[in-house]
């Protein structure tokens, strides 16, 4: 039987630079009723994402922000526990956009359903979800690599970094990945990257030149500022820079003053294009198929880092801008019913 309360995170406050758990606030409910074509969700999986920075402020982006004192929201996978929708099930797993919470009220049209036999349900937030998604079509549609391209990643260890890189190693391409820490570098090493880049430890600068000898044909970028600086002088010409993230930036109290570097693109003729996986739904089934074969191959491989707990969720966030974590980050809230 469910129990009668549930726990939820609301943002208390804005962030000022870092997030803090002053900003956050956990409270309780009363379990919620779903109501017509609407599902209750028990949550199993959260995930958590630097996007979600982004929408502790009060600026207008891709992502709506959210208001001061509303509950704070995340990519998840559950269980249904009661469904007013023809498509859903009690007992069934889904996954979409839920509260940071242990029960969640949803739409059925903003749901999916996984299928357990695919691979652990906590792959739909990572390889098999929104990142591998995001990693996919970053590099199918934007980055393309082919044959003997030089690629650069950084966030290298990161859920979608990780998967951008063995897509590139799979059409060809060399792989360089730039990550914060040796034990990353060398679980790249073991997935097919080329040579890597420990930003902490060595001249990014100087690393990157020994590294990409011929230049680089292909830059996926999920962090920007000081490392996007250091490879902008060795894009070749007609290179493609996809801009999936900005981590390094996201934090900041000030936008620094930018960019100061595009006159390399009138030199290269390169492409800089941004990445909205969003922009790719009526293509995730796609997507998914290539990826699920590719995991059950060994063809891709992936990590996840698992926190227990929903009180400690925002730990959890916070770790995304220690740089200390390899692949997907998550929160496990419950177990499967029997």
């Amino acid at each position: 039987m469910d129990p009668e309360t549930n726990r939820q995170w609301l943002l208390s406050s804005r962030p000022t630079g870092e997030p803090s758990m002053e900003n956050v606030e956990l409270v309780e409910t009363d379990v919620p009723e779903p109501g017509p074509h609407e599902v209750l969700v028990r949550t199993l999986y959260l995930s958590v994402d630097p996007y979600m920075r982004g929408r502790m402020r009060d600026v207008e982006s891709y992502a709506e922000p959210w208001e001061v004192g509303e509950p704070m929201r995340a990519g998840a996978v559950g269980e249904v526990r009661a469904s007013n929708h023809p498509d859903f099930s009690e007992g069934d797993v889904v996954t979409g956009t839920l509260l940071w919470a242990d029960y969640a009220v949803a739409e059925g049209r903003d749901l999916r359903r996984i299928d357990p036999d695919r691979g652990p349900i906590s792959t739909a937030l990572g390889v098999l979800g929104m990142p591998g998604v995001t990693a996919y079509f970053g590099t199918t549609d934007v980055a393309e690599p082919t044959p003997g391209d030089t690629v650069v990643v950084n966030a290298a260890a990161g859920a979608v970094g990780s998967v951008v890189g063995q897509l590139a190693g799979l059409a060809g391409a060399r792989v360089v990945g730039i990550a914060g820490a040796d034990e990353k570098l060398e679980w790249l090493e073991s997935v097919g990257f080329d040579a890597g880049i420990n930003y902490r430890e060595e001249d990014v600068t100087a690393a990157l030149r020994e590294a990409c000898p011929d230049g680089v044909d292909v830059y996926f970028d999920n962090v920007g500022g000081e490392i996007t600086d250091a490879v902008w002088p060795l894009l070749n010409v007609r290179a493609r820079v996809a801009v999936c993230g900005q981590i390094a930036l996201y934090n900041a109290t000030e936008t620094p003053t930018g960019p100061r570097k595009l006159w390399k693109l009138i030199e290269t003729r390169a492409r800089v294009e941004g990445l909205l996986v969003r922009d790719y739904e009526d293509r995730w089934g796609e997507a998914l198929d290539r990826l699920s074969r590719w995991v059950e191959s060994g063809e891709i491989e992936y990590r996840e880092n698992v926190v227990d707990g929903l009180e400690n969720a925002p730990d959890a966030f916070f770790a995304l801008f220690e740089g200390t974590k390899i692949g997907k980050q998550l929160v496990r809230v419950g177990e499967r019913s029997e």
